[in-house]
């Protein structure tokens, strides 16, 4: 079987590479793959190509089959990449641009994405974790993020949330992680140093492969709700998963989604593990990178 050729453009931001990554890697695990990642064109190169100006990008890639970008900064070198060479293009997250241009939307439930037939909705974004078989269930797992657009931040309230968890289960080993929007304060008050099962490790000691590994071997995950994108990161790799409660600063795309997820039963809120300090973890495999990568290959390239 002839290699799909994917081309895979970044606008240099790691969360938008996560997502089409996750796609690309997904493909490759369906059918051979030759991912090549082209330089992005600026924008007025890129409208110039569309036009038909002269176009001196890319002379010696390899003829794509399809065309793959996350985020506003990639749709235009997308475009000018089907004028040319004639290739299917996919998007992930709500383009900028008219939804019509381009061949595939990927665009997750909480951004409301209309019925059409070239928009597919997503739970959440897309990523490159992969659904684990060595979790251990007595070994767990806390993501801590911080203020954003979104949610407001509470240091006290979350390290009571946190002691409370750490109390359940004397058996349970933990390792806590913080994010770049972590404030100093939540780190500076520190943890019970007697707590020989709780393991800080902050943000800047931690690498590009740290969440992987972590999350293939965490049978428990606690997130704060602040951290959209490692929930479905932790539900991917099939982790029961509990999320720690934040202020709200109001009712939001993102907040609904996240109440959705508990309705249906893949998360629990903090304050309903209260109620019943148990975490379960899903009774079916959450992956939707690979999900949209055999809707794009059965429909496209079977």
């Amino acid at each position: 079987m002839r290699p799909l050729v994917v081309w895979r453009f970044s606008d240099g931001k790691a969360g938008h590479d996560n997502q089409s990554g996750g796609l690309t890697e997904a493909l490759a695990r369906l059918r051979p793959v030759e991912i090549v990642t082209p330089q992005r064109l600026s924008p007025i190169a890129a409208l110039l190509a569309q036009a038909g100006g002269r176009l001196s990008a890319w002379p010696s890639l390899p003829a794509p089959d399809l065309l793959v970008g996350a985020g506003h900064g990639t749709h235009l070198s997308l475009l000018a990449a089907r004028q040319r060479r004639r290739a299917r293009v996919v998007v992930l997250m709500r383009p900028s641009l008219p939804l019509a241009l381009f061949d595939l939307c990927l665009i997750p439930e909480h951004d409301t994405p209309p019925v059409r037939a070239n928009v597919l909705a997503t739970r959440g974004a897309l990523n490159r974790i992969q659904p684990s078989s060595n979790l251990d269930p007595r070994q767990g797992l806390m993501l801590i993020g911080g203020p954003s657009a979104h949610f407001g931040w509470d240091d006290a309230g979350l390290r009571a949330q946190i002691a409370a968890v750490l109390a359940v289960d004397p058996a349970m080993r933990w390792t806590l992680t913080t994010s770049r929007r972590t404030p100093t304060s939540f780190l500076a008050a520190g943890h019970d140093p007697a707590n020989a099962r709780l393991t800080v490790v902050p943000v800047a000691a931690t690498g590009p492969d740290w969440l992987p590994a972590q999350l293939a071997r965490a049978g428990q995950v606690w997130v704060s709700a602040d951290s959209v994108s490692m929930v479905y990161e932790a539900l991917t790799a099939g982790a029961a998963v509990g999320v720690l409660e934040v202020p709200r600063k109001r009712s939001s795309r993102i907040s609904r989604g996240l109440d959705k997820l508990a309705g249906a039963g893949w998360v629990t809120p903090f304050a309903d593990w209260q109620r019943q300090p148990c975490l379960k973890r899903p009774s079916q495999t959450f992956n939707e990178a690979e999900r949209c990568a055999r809707w794009i290959v059965e429909r496209w390239f079977a």
